[in-house]
């Protein structure tokens, strides 16, 4: 595969993946609001699903490892995409540098979309169908209207 379809590939890889796993994490954290509410109000996932008191419990157990592993995960890719950038803008980039971080960066995110699924089908497993239903149609909708923050940046 020649250079520019690896570049096409990582950057459609980083924006799938900031996408998919910034609205995951939103979710766990309650900041995701309500699709019928108004953008400022912001309310749980676990409640605005519904979860009973069994289904509240296992989602409880589930996360606090998800979000660890995400949060770990995060910080990592947080410091190649460091490197990646101030090589990128030195006074002499390294081609040699520059593509070692972008493969860190590429496998790290694949480790963390693999993970996003992962989650996202234990979770499918405590909900039922109508819970499973709202949640694919929010995280849908998030998708919808989400811009990484390169994009936001660069349309300034």
């Amino acid at each position: 595969m020649n250079r520019t379809a690896l570049k096409w590939l990582l950057a459609v890889s980083l924006s799938l993946n900031a996408g998919i796993v910034a609205t995951v994490a939103a979710d766990r954290l309650g900041a995701i609001p309500h699709t019928t509410a108004p953008q400022s109000e912001h309310v749980s996932l676990p409640d605005y699903l519904a979860l009973s008191a069994e289904q509240r419990r296992r989602w409880d157990e589930m996360e606090r490892g998800f979000l660890k592993d995400l949060a770990a995960n995060w910080r990592e890719i947080k410091a190649h995409r460091e490197t990646l950038v101030r090589q990128a803008l030195s006074a002499a980039p390294d081609r040699t540098v520059l593509d070692a971080e972008q493969a860190r960066i590429a496998a790290l995110q694949d480790s963390q979309q693999r993970r996003v699924m992962q989650q996202l089908l234990a979770e499918r497993d405590v909900l039922n169908p109508h819970q499973r239903e709202k949640l694919m149609a929010l995280l849908l909708n998030r998708y919808a209207q989400e811009a990484t923050e390169e994009e936001v940046l660069h349309r300034r």
